[in-house]
């Protein structure tokens, strides 16, 4: 197929496939998949090898967000029946992370509700980050807290982050139709003030929420212009109890087309299946590792995943390995810079993955829930119909973090 030769070089360059180019690889027929995902394979090899990173979600603190994200079980007036507590203190959540990081994970994502930390809870999550670095030698640390206030992340730098997550989430176009008290921009604002402090820039989205083909290449070509160094792509598992109960809009081959054209769009940074892949991808997971080079171990924020000895026996039956602590994720000509030295030196508008080099800063996320997505998940059940809230397909979390019970890793 022309177009996917055409898509292929040009990820092996990083140059930026046309919006036709994009919108055609969802546009693809079932005939046609296994075609798509060899040839964005081919594009994830040459930059991330067979390698897969783990990243392990810690939730810092659960439901009872003031934000109206319709996605989330967390979000302000949800009837979702989600775990609710407030911040783990920082030995809980250090020991929480410590299962992820025995499990494999190289990354621990440190999230939280809400509309935005306050200085005092920069400071928790601050000695947080401090005593998971003490313990877990070359582990990274990612914060997801939501809206950022002036000088908080160059103070979680300072206490040791590597990473800042924010989702997008979806286009700007169509965001006030998912939540109406913050804005597109206010996340964008957000990514721009983690990336100008030297935090590397996580920023994705969530597929399934009804929106259109071209609401989504919009929110990658977003991503790719902010300059994102991770792009988690979440597929929505819609709570009983949220507005979005009944959008059950995904298929398995739906959803690999979508980490195809992410792949192509973004083709050298860290493409993570986010929320959801247990559910819309099931027996199909194993053919998204040729197109994601990142996942999720275990459980997610208010959702349980597969199990995590699972995760790994899948990626090496794939053929996959994990990648180790001592390997860096990102390609050289991304990794070689800073992410404060990469947003000095790029021009504005500049785009990840652009020959030219590095661009400018990344978006993102709005309630403190964006990392991971608040989705929920099962192990492999039917598809459900459109219309229809599927309550047997939701697995809400009981284990790991604010409660008794060993966290799943």
């Amino acid at each position: 197929m022309d177009l996917l030769n055409t898509l292929v070089d040009k990820g092996l360059r990083r140059e930026l496939p046309t919006r036709e180019e994009a919108l055609a690889v969802l546009a693809t027929s079932d005939d046609e998949l296994l075609d798509v995902v060899a040839a964005a394979g081919k594009v994830r090899r040459q930059w991330f090898g067979r390698r897969v990173k783990l990243n392990y979600l810690v939730n810092l603190k659960s439901g009872l967000c003031p934000e109206d994200c319709s996605y989330c079980s967390q979000r302000l007036g949800s009837k979702a029946e989600i775990l609710k507590y407030t911040w783990l203190k920082p030995e809980e959540a250090t020991q929480a992370a410590a299962a992820g990081v025995a499990g494999g994970a190289k990354r621990v994502c440190l999230v939280a509700s809400g509309r935005g930390p306050t200085d005092r809870d920069v400071d928790r999550v601050g000695k947080t980050i401090e005593a998971i670095k003490e313990g877990n030698e070359g582990v990274e640390v990612c914060a997801c807290l939501g809206l950022l206030s002036d000088g908080q992340a160059e103070r979680l730098r300072d206490a040791g982050a590597d990473a800042y997550n924010h989702n997008l989430n979806t286009s700007e176009a169509t965001y006030g139709e998912i939540t109406k008290t913050h804005t597109y921009a206010d996340r964008v604002d957000t990514v721009q003030k983690a990336h100008a402090a030297g935090l590397s820039a996580c920023s994705g989205l969530i597929a399934g929420m009804g929106e259109s083909d071209e609401d989504l290449i919009d929110v990658v070509y977003a991503l790719r212009e902010l300059d994102a160094d991770s792009v988690p792509v979440n597929f929505l598992i819609p709570f009983e109890g949220t507005p979005l109960a009944k959008e059950w809009n995904l298929t398995p081959q739906r959803a690999l087309r979508i980490l195809a054209m992410v792949r192509f769009v973004c083709p050298d940074v860290e493409v993570r299946i986010a929320g959801g892949r247990e559910v819309h991808l099931r027996t199909m997971q194993p053919l998204a590792l040729h197109l994601a080079n990142s996942i999720f171990l275990g459980d997610y924020l208010t959702s349980e995943g597969q199990a995590g000895q699972a995760d790994l026996d899948m990626i090496a039956d794939a053929g996959f390995e994990v990648e180790g602590a001592g390997t860096t994720t990102l390609p050289a000509h991304r990794s070689e810079a800073t992410p404060a030295a990469m947003a000095a030196a790029a021009p504005a508008g500049g785009v990840c993955g652009s020959a030219s080099g590095s661009g400018a800063a990344p978006a993102a996320a709005g309630c403190g829930s964006a990392c991971g997505g608040c989705s929920g998940h099962d192990a492999a059940p039917a598809q459900a119909d459109a219309g229809e809230v599927r309550s047997d397909l939701v697995a809400v979390r009981r284990r790991g973090a604010g409660t008794d019970l060993a966290p799943n890793a």
